[in-house]
């Protein structure tokens, strides 16, 4: 992968079976995207809990998170590449940890996501911006909204939200966040139709 390309990251459980199973888990991986995103490995999350001084903080990121949207049973990121290897990289950690994470909490052993993370490289800003709105949107679409769900679409329209994402490269295309906010609506109902949308996608049926 490239540095300063953007890339569309998925990936579900095996088996397409959830890996959120609380509120506890899905924060965990939230948390995860966040601290693992950094050049110099932390080590454990709960380890890394105790370093006051938060020095990785200061570390050069791998990544750059655009969109992103976790369910019960996959996710999708936007994501742009930061540094040499940054998504292999930060992938291997997220995947990784939070695999020992869950395994050791559930009382299970083996793989929890189904192989490797897909990657769809985003060639195009039309192609940007409705990925953008794809996967802000993502758990409303066929009804997936659950408590166990989180996306960034509340940091876009500009209510209460995390704000990880950097947002500039879509919301420069609009007036305001109210005009991306109705853009994104429009296309929730048709966007798995569009011809901009990866094939592998649409038959992975996220």
């Amino acid at each position: 992968m490239i540095e300063g390309e953007y890339y569309h990251i998925y990936n579900r459980g095996v088996d397409k079976r959830d890996v959120f199973q609380d509120r506890d888990d899905l924060d965990r991986f939230f948390q995860s995207m966040k601290e693992f995103n950094v050049s110099e490995p932390i080590g454990s999350l709960y380890l890394n809990s105790f370093n006051e001084n938060k020095e990785n903080k200061k570390q050069k990121k791998l990544v750059e998170f655009v969109a992103y949207c976790l369910n019960p049973n996959h996710f999708h990121i936007l994501i742009k590449q930061v540094a040499e290897n940054g998504i292999s990289e930060f992938m291997k950690r997220l995947s990784g940890g939070y695999t020992l994470y869950f395994n050791n909490k559930h009382k299970r052993t083996g793989s929890l996501f189904g192989g490797k993370f897909k990657s769809v490289h985003i060639d195009s800003d039309t192609y940007l911006l409705h990925v953008s709105a794809y996967i802000n949107l993502n758990n409303l679409f066929k009804g997936k909204k659950t408590n166990l769900s989180k996306s960034s679409w509340e940091e876009y329209i500009g209510k209460n939200g995390d704000n990880i994402c950097n947002k500039d490269i879509i919301l420069a295309q609009f007036k305001n966040s109210k005009e991306y906010e109705k853009f994104a609506s429009d296309s929730l109902k048709d966007i798995l139709e569009r011809k901009e949308l990866d094939k592998e996608l649409v038959d992975f049926n996220l």
